[in-house]
């Protein structure tokens, strides 16, 4: 069998199949235009657009969030990229070549395609899969990757914070470790930048813009996983853990120990975002495509399902708009190589500072509360026709008022419903959901209950380094967002997006709406008449007894 590359400018190149993953069988490239034997106008390109142009970009990661909004950016801003080599592997039933169509069917590219139509012929697929040894790459496709690309993020992450140590070392700590072996391979290797997560080294009340100590050396971690079966693991995991309060917060704090000890003299950089939630202005506003984190309560709460959670709605919550965090990432890049150029040392293979850029909301921050109060404005102004009751959702500080919360309002009525829906000899769902859904808030509570403060130099640096037409190209700066704008957009997306209601039903929604306000407080007057009935009785029976009692 022979495997078929497509160089970027269209030569084929025919290499043997030996030594290739058995789970790959080609490296796929869309037809190019002419476009190779073009060139931009270079002085009119802004620096970052000069640093991108003309370069092979190598991505992973992205089919994810982040991912599809660095992908649409470059390709939408930086029209010059000669290509860009996308890590994809097959999933679900679908090969890579469906997966890269699906992929460009989100409407989150509409509007590249109508700036760039042509935008296809840029994007090269690369079967391969992070949660493999060596990314599960063929020889032939880490050959091609070596050669032509000379900018590379890593994005792909296992972003799920409960998830199975068995998984979550192979794609968050050696992939990692993988992918700066191949960066090495590398002949003409400008920028790599590593995504981890603010906290990363969130057992730090106080987080810098550095390296802290790992809970564990990353092959030692690497060598235990890899040895040990999957139910020993899971056994051992707590202790593995230690003070850190998931497995995505300890495998990306291990995974940054990974990068900056196989750095080397490699021109690289770690980009840790806050929680990164929808986008705020591009290329569609308020677009997100998942329900993690305060997206998450944000739709409970919307739908009429979460009423209470765990929170002090004092604490800052350190979110951050999804294309902003992407225009940083991209600045990043262009930073981390200007870094190296301006770093001399007198010896070719000295090993240089890696940069950490913590891109969080610190200089413009809003607490939990501020985010409850304008997600309820703009969850009232533009509410769903797929809510299950009206909203009534709150921040509740202290945990035994919460649990009263979450047994009277959660699991009572689940308990009714699930016994009423039996009896009409149907499935009972809604225990189930409730279950899941109390999961999914325990694993919050560590974020919801504390707040840190973080140094972030070097983004305020990068921000300032930016020249007018890239500061307008690549806004990031989060002191210019308006978050009651933002939130307007936010919860329009989180309903067009994600509970896929579009606003062309508001009318009806609102309707139904007003329906479910006066069923929620016909509910409210009926369980207050019946309290107010069980205290009457109580007093009744007090005094009766006082009256026998003194007779």
């Amino acid at each position: 069998m022979v495997e078929v590359l497509l160089e970027p400018c269209g030569q084929e190149v025919a290499t043997p199949e030996g030594g290739c993953n058995p789970n790959v069988t080609s490296v796929t490239r869309l037809p190019r235009n002419d476009r190779c034997d073009s060139t931009l106008e270079e002085s009119n390109l802004s620096p970052i657009e000069h640093f991108y142009n003309g370069q092979n970009i190598f991505v992973t990661g992205g089919t994810g969030f982040m991912g599809k909004l660095l992908i649409e950016k470059l390709l939408r801003d930086c029209p010059g990229i000669s290509s860009i080599y996308l890590l994809i592997r097959p999933k679900k039933g679908k090969d890579i070549h469906e997966r890269v169509e699906e992929l460009f069917d989100d409407p989150l590219f509409d509007k590249l395609k109508e700036k760039q139509p042509k935008f296809r012929h840029q994007i090269v697929a690369i079967p391969g899969d992070c949660e493999q040894p060596g990314l599960g790459m063929s020889v032939a496709s880490r050959e091609t990757i070596a050669r032509n690309v000379s900018i590379v993020f890593h994005v792909a992450a296992t972003v799920r914070f409960d998830e199975k140590m068995k998984l979550a070392v192979p794609i968050n700590v050696r992939s990692p470790k993988d992918l700066m072996g191949l960066c090495k391979e590398m002949s003409s290797l400008k920028s790599f930048v590593h995504v981890s997560t603010a906290y990363a080294p969130c057992t730090q009340n106080f987080i810098e813009e550095r390296l802290y100590e790992p809970p564990i050396e990353a092959d030692k971690l690497i060598t235990i996983v890899e040895s040990i079966d999957e139910k020993l693991i899971d056994e051992i995991a707590p202790r593995l853990l230690g003070a850190w309060p998931n497995t995505y917060t300890f495998t990306k704090a291990v995974a940054e120990s990974i990068v900056v000890k196989e750095a080397g003299n490699l021109p690289v950089g770690i980009f840790r975002p806050g929680i990164v939630i929808s986008t705020y202005m591009e290329p569609l506003r308020g677009w997100i495509d998942n329900l993690y984190g305060p997206t998450g309560v944000a739709a409970g709460a919307g739908t009429g399902i979460l009423r209470t959670i765990h929170c002090d709605g004092s604490m800052r919550a350190n979110v951050v708009p999804g294309d902003l965090t992407v225009n940083a990432l991209i600045a990043c890049a262009w930073d981390v190589a200007n870094r190296r150029k301006s770093v001399t040392t007198k010896e070719e293979n000295c090993t240089t500072d890696v940069p950490f850029y913590n891109y969080v909301s610190i200089d413009n921050p809003i607490t939990y509360e501020e985010m409850k109060v304008l997600s309820e404005k703009y969850g009232l102004e533009f509410p769903t026709g797929k809510a299950v009751w009206y909203y009534s959702f709150r921040n509740t500080k202290y945990k035994i008022i919460h649990l009263f919360y979450m047994y009277l309002l959660h699991l009572l009525p689940a308990l009714v419903i699930d016994a009423a829906t039996l009896c009409l000899g149907k499935q009972p769902r809604l225990l189930k959901i409730y279950k899941r859904i109390h999961k999914f808030m325990n694993v919050l509570n560590y974020f919801s209950m504390r707040e840190w403060k973080f140094s972030n130099d070097n983004v305020k640096m990068l921000v300032n380094k930016l020249s007018d037409k890239d500061r307008e190209r690549f806004p990031c700066d989060v002191v210019q967002i308006d978050w009651d704008y933002y939130f307007r957009t936010y919860i329009q997306g989180i309903r067009v997006y994600l509970i896929k209601d579009p606003l062309d039903t508001l009318p009806q929604a609102r309707v139904r709406w007003q329906r479910l306000y006066w069923m929620h407080q016909t509910l409210k007057i009926i369980l207050a008449c019946g309290l107010l009935r069980i205290c009457w009785l109580v007093v009744s029976l007090l005094l009766r007894g006082y009256a026998h009692r003194f007779a």
